[in-house]
């Protein structure tokens, strides 16, 4: 039977984490090791009785060397972040809903890969699946099994976890490592694939067992102060692996392009970026929790204001950003059109409203369609700028759910989630 439950944050985190300690007790695992083993990249493998690196399968060739991304990254269009393609606000001022393939941010651990899809294989297994198959006794599907199979179209955002990072710094004093990026690590596109429910089913789904999915990358392996972690990879419960996950094969109507997972990536509707694992080559299937370094060690809110136990992250927040330069600069007494977009991964956005002073006042926008859930609404508002000065611009929305953002958030030590109002410099000459 279906627990509806564990399709809330809280209450599944809640319960992962308990089980996590409680299967290290049962098996003799101390505390200390077990979080020294996450942090290793050393999984605790449902069923295996022991700590092991992901199987790999021995017939999937290496992926060919693609510098970190492979598409053109225009100035124009993109800020460069390391390893990472920043979508840049005011390149997206009157463009369609949907961000379109060539502009849509990247966000990758390592580098792209280029996969063969006439080669690649997706393997499914694990204690799960009726026979409780390994990974040498796996199912395999081929790219053109799944294109055989029914497909379905979603429209959705992919969202990085730690979008909105810098603004600890600026706008709080509490600087966080990792990519410093400000609002554009997010895009909306409609995404045509299998129901990952379809795939399960057809491996053979236990589902009297089930209890948690792993999907796992096919990108490099991650080395993090000199321990290769293995490859990306992050568990979901099961519930959410059948309520809407997706194996993606196209991309706006395109055939998947190489930064966004080709030949097929994993899209969880709502869920922070890393859960959406590109690249897809195995999915294990477990009777018990699963657990990875992207689910214990990092992709958590840690810090002083938050217990020690606190979940790992499902769920973006509300968010909004302005389609303008960041600084922008008006002319003084000249009507301008603010335009904006805002999301949210609980629910669509119902409201927004803007401020040119500082919050004091507000005033609300008019809110553009389609409003969709997980997904974004486009927006807009006249202002006047009184006189020359400098000034901030705030966006403020409420989705159905009845989350505002907040005038500020609780600071963590990765810098996830920052999900407050952003204060946008304006200079008005």
């Amino acid at each position: 039977m279906t627990d509806e439950r564990m399709l809330d944050e809280e209450h599944y985190f809640q319960t992962r984490g308990s089980d996590l300690l409680a299967e290290a007790q049962r098996r003799g695992i101390s505390r200390r090791a077990l979080i020294g083993a996450a942090a290793a990249g050393l999984p605790l493998l449902a069923g295996s009785g022991r700590w092991a690196l992901p199987a790999a399968r021995a017939d999937t060739p290496p992926a060919a060397p693609a510098g970190p991304i492979f598409k053109p990254l225009p100035p124009e269009w993109f800020t460069i972040i390391g390893t990472n393609a920043e979508m840049r606000w005011d390149s997206v001022a009157g463009q369609p809903y949907k961000t379109a393939n060539e502009r849509f941010f990247v966000r990758n651990h390592t580098s792209t890969p280029l996969i063969d899809a006439s080669t690649w294989r997706l393997s499914v297994f694990g204690s799960g699946l009726h026979g409780s198959p390994g990974i040498d006794q796996a199912r395999t599907f081929s790219y053109s099994d799944l294109r055989r199979l029914p497909s379905k179209e979603i429209t959705a955002f992919v969202e990085c976890a730690g979008n909105g990072r810098s603004f600890f710094a600026t706008q709080q004093g509490t600087p966080a490592p990792g990519s410093q990026w400000k609002l554009g690590a997010v895009g909306v596109a409609t995404w045509r694939g299998v129901p990952l429910s379809t795939v399960l089913k057809s491996a053979g789904l236990d589902r009297s067992r089930a209890v948690d999915v792993m999907p796992q990358g096919l990108d490099s392996t991650v080395v993090t102060a000199g321990v290769d972690t293995g490859h990306v990879r992050r568990p979901l419960p099961i519930e959410k692996a059948l309520k809407d996950a997706l194996l993606v094969y196209q991309m706006n109507g395109e055939t998947l392009p190489p930064d966004h997972g080709y030949p097929v990536r994993l899209l969880v509707p709502g869920w922070v970026g890393v859960a959406n694992i590109k690249w897809l080559g195995q999915i294990e299937v477990a009777d018990q929790p699963l657990f990875s370094p992207w689910n214990t060690t990092q992709y958590r809110l840690i810090g002083p204001a938050y217990p020690p136990d606190s979940p790992p992250l499902t769920n973006q927040a509300v968010k909004s950003a302005f389609e303008l330069p960041f600084p922008a600069t008006f002319p003084s007494g000249v009507r301008q059109v603010l335009t904006g977009r805002s999301w949210s991964g609980q629910g669509s956005i119902k409201r927004v409203d803007i401020s040119a002073d500082g919050g004091a006042t507000w005033q609300r926008a008019r809110i553009g369609g389609p409003v969709l859930p997980n997904s974004w609404v486009r927006w807009k508002v006249a202002w006047t700028p009184p006189a020359p000065g400098s000034y901030e611009l705030l966006a403020r929305a409420t989705d159905s759910t009845g989350q505002t953002q907040p005038a500020t958030v609780p600071f963590n030590n990765l810098g996830y989630l920052f999900w407050a109002i952003v204060k946008h410099p304006v200079t008005v000459t």
